[in-house]
């Protein structure tokens, strides 16, 4: 069993990586802590209890975590992506249970204590709350045995800027100091998670589930599935933050994923929020950069989408 600290933005992708995490025999899913991004850190959370209680998994605290960036103030920008809510406007079955009272950051560092040298960290947003525990504790990452991100472009285009992904571009302050930590990370970028589609036949398997989770995640993403036919010309969706979950919980493989130097452009010029990769010398073939501590998945081995979907109605 690997145990988990899962920090996420819940949104529509969110909720699926939610619904695999859930469903994974061997997770440990100790604790959530929201983040602005998709959606505010207070909905995020609400989102999160309300998908956990759903499935039953009342035992599995949520904290709220930081309610603005490091630099720029959250402004709920895509809510033509997630919906107003997150979910796609879905309405889910509301929870009595409330997010405790430590912050999502407080979290992370006690959990790091109670579980030291044992906890894996997953981070499928913004990585506000990472950088705030890092600066709280700069010891955390001698305790934490990986760290798992969905995030960046490394030799594709953006999806905010010409070069920057939404969870780093909106918090380049945050994400630099979390890619200078000294702890082991395995990056999904928009070079794997844009290559992998979330399709219409894997979207009615969740609706026609016995899970409820499931179920829900398949209504969700049909809002989301509405923004994506722009880029992908019919009705799916690219396979963020869900990848990062299976990469996280050892589900899937892959055959391209060089460790690199990696740094994160925190300037006010156009490469603002570019995850900047250094990749050269790879043309003979992909190999190990000596020194370096971030993985960067370019490339998955197997159907991400059909695997995602075997682990949740299983």
């Amino acid at each position: 069993m690997k145990n988990i600290y899962f920090d996420c933005d819940l949104g529509a992708d969110d909720a699926l990586a939610l619904a695999y995490l859930l469903a994974s025999p061997n997770i440990n899913l100790l604790g959530v802590g929201s983040v602005c991004g998709n959606t505010s850190a207070d909905q995020a959370a609400k989102n999160t209890l309300d998908l956990l209680d759903l499935g039953g998994y009342t035992n599995i605290p949520v904290a709220v975590g930081e309610q603005d960036f490091r630099v720029n103030t959250f402004d709920d920008s895509v809510k033509h992506i997630h919906g107003d809510n997150g979910v796609g406007n879905i309405e889910l079955p509301h929870t009595s249970r409330t997010p405790v009272k430590e912050d999502a950051k407080d979290m992370l560092l006690r959990l790091s204590h109670e579980y030291a040298g044992t906890l894996h960290v997953l981070a499928i947003g913004p990585l506000t709350n990472l950088a705030a525990a890092l600066e709280s504790d700069p010891t955390l990452p001698s305790r934490i045995a990986s760290v798992t991100i969905m995030g960046g472009a490394a030799m594709v285009p953006g999806n905010i800027s010409a070069v920057a992904e939404a969870n780093i571009g909106n918090d380049p302050e945050a994400a630099r100091i979390v890619f200078e930590a000294s702890w082991p990370i395995t990056v999904a970028p928009l070079d794997v998670t844009m290559a992998n589609t979330f399709e219409e036949e894997h979207r009615h398997a969740l609706l026609h589930s016995t899970n409820p989770v499931a179920q829900a995640v398949g209504q969700i993403l049909d809002f989301y599935f509405d923004f994506y036919t722009t880029e992908y010309g019919r009705r799916c969706s690219a396979v963020h933050d869900p990848i990062a979950a299976a990469l996280c919980a050892e589900g899937i493989t892959t055959d391209i994923a060089p460790c690199a130097p990696v740094t994160v452009d925190d300037t006010q010029g156009p490469g603002r929020g570019q995850l900047i990769c250094d990749l050269r010398g790879q043309r003979v073939g992909w190999h190990d950069i000596d020194g370096a501590h971030v993985r960067v998945v370019l490339h998955t081995a197997c159907d991400v989408a059909q695997h995602l979907v075997d682990v949740i109605t299983a």
